[in-house]
């Protein structure tokens, strides 16, 4: 028997409200078809693949962190107007260890396991890194691997969702679980932080599960928290938001990781501008202070880089976060989409808001990513809500946005999916997994990207705790 505790997990009728998607799921299931409302594209045929926590219960404790829950993978797969669907939780190190020992034993993002203070600091320099890759997943070379900001990528079958072990550890203590994928040569982009004496950061990039090279190295005495960054076909671009560390704190100072960061709104909001190919740093411009988990897209326009990215104020938003929160039905801060304009040539960077409230962002990466776009799609929060309860699409040249919402219904991040032989940037459909609080279970939505209208409803079994990222697989 399992010595994790299922204490979280839920049935139909727990909650009516979007706190049912922070209650723990132990169910795993395959079925080979779901009962679809609507009707499928003929052309939409591969796998969705979602990854997020699913279990916050380890013996008697409770995890501190959205981004600290065990890591559970899904796949709904699309075939002749059907879907199929599988979940199981990644069984990673992580995963094992607190299912035998029934406690923590690995540092997450804000959860520790209870340590005298001697093995903290011997933990830092011989460090037991989680690989509870909860956070996102993606192809690299053959292979598909799941991410999170520990350093320790873990290849799985998409087929079976079955766990292979950790690939190649990256060039870091702490790593973007949000890489890019080079257009031109098909490898995956990185950054990462290397902490000591000397911290720098790194950029570097995968062919493959288990190669890599290094692309550029940056000097840093306190080093930014950086969830994700943008590329160009030339440059990367870094936001040095103003939430930092001083490497020796997370030594000595006794706490979860994240909270060894301090925000020093003083230091403003450096944009680090790296040159792709030769690894030089051609430019830091200043902005005011503000606080980003996601990069929606970069490009360049004449001696400027355009860089779009959902904004916060402050880091609120990283405190607001934490489970206890979220069960509670705390607010969350709004986020809103901004466009910088970053100047080569000196000056400061400019920002202009573009659309309130959008987080989780994506775009028409195969076709636009790195390059000028129209569109971005993500989840915004209604008027009187407290979670995001709706999609948005936003066309960023007009600076007009669409809305799909439903009554008691909170959708995750749209991946957008392009038809085939598509013609214009938004000729596809965006794929969903939404909790309806009400019937106590999740669906997935697909809509047209073209307008947001709905074209079908895939009913999942159960209620899918609230994950973070996807891709989408081409059969």
């Amino acid at each position: 028997m399992s010595a994790i505790d299922t204490r979280g997990t839920t049935e139909a009728g727990a909650a009516a409200d979007y706190r049912l998607g922070f209650r723990s799921l132990d169910d795993e299931r395959e079925l080979d078809s779901l009962e679809v409302d609507g009707r499928l594209p003929d052309w939409l045929s591969g796998s969705l693949l979602r990854i997020g926590p699913a279990r916050y219960e380890v013996g008697e404790r409770t995890v501190n962190h959205w981004f600290d829950g065990l890591s559970m993978l899904h796949r709904f797969s699309f075939a002749g107007g059907r879907v199929s669907y599988a979940n199981r939780f990644l069984e990673t190190r992580a995963y094992r260890a607190a299912a035998e020992s029934g406690e923590i034993s690995y540092s997450e993002f804000a959860t520790d396991p209870c340590r005298s203070l001697f093995k903290r600091v011997q933990s830092f320099f011989s460090p037991r890194i989680s690989d509870n890759a909860n956070v996102n997943l993606t192809r690299l070379g053959d292979a598909i691997v799941a991410m999170t900001e520990t350093p320790l990528p873990v290849v799985f079958d998409p087929r079976t969702l079955e766990a292979a072990g950790v690939t190649s550890k990256a060039p870091g203590q702490h790593t973007t679980a949000h890489p890019h994928l080079d257009p031109d040569t098909g490898e995956g982009l990185f950054y990462a932080v290397k902490f000591g004496p000397r911290s720098t950061y790194r950029l570097y990039a995968r062919a493959d599960a288990s190669r890599q090279r290094q692309l550029a190295k940056l000097p840093v005495s306190r080093p930014a928290y950086m969830h994700s960054f943008g590329i160009t076909p030339r440059y990367a671009v870094l936001t040095e938001c103003p939430l930092v560390v001083n490497p020796i704190d997370l030594a000595r100072g006794g706490r979860p990781f994240i909270e060894n960061y301090r925000w020093e709104p003083e230091r403003g909001t450096p944009f680090l501008v790296v040159d792709r190919h030769s690894g030089e740093l051609v430019a830091r411009v200043e902005a005011e202070p503000f606080f980003c988990f996601h990069h929606v897209n970069a490009f360049e326009e004449g001696d400027e880089l355009v860089v779009d990215l959902t904004a916060y104020e402050d880091d609120t938003v990283v405190k607001a976060l934490y489970l206890g929160s979220l069960r509670a039905g705390a607010s969350l801060p709004r986020a809103e989409l901004r466009r910088y304009r970053v100047p080569l040539g000196g000056g400061r960077a400019q920002g202009e808001a573009l659309a309130a409230g959008m987080e989780l962002p994506r775009i028409n990466y195969r076709r636009c990513n790195g390059r000028r776009y129209r569109y971005a799609y993500g989840n915004g929060v209604g008027a009187g809500d407290d979670f995001p309860s709706l999609i948005q699409k936003t066309d960023v040249e007009a600076a007009e946005t669409i809305e799909w919402r439903a009554p008691g219904c909170y959708p995750g991040e749209p991946v957008f999916v392009p038809a085939p032989d598509a013609g214009a940037e938004d000729d596809g459909v965006l794929l969903s997994l939404v909790l309806d609080a009400a019937a106590g279970r999740s669906f997935l939505l697909v809509l047209d990207a073209r307008d947001l209208g709905e074209l079908a409803r895939a009913s999942a079994p159960h209620a899918v705790p609230f994950g973070f990222h996807g891709q989408f697989l081409s059969a």
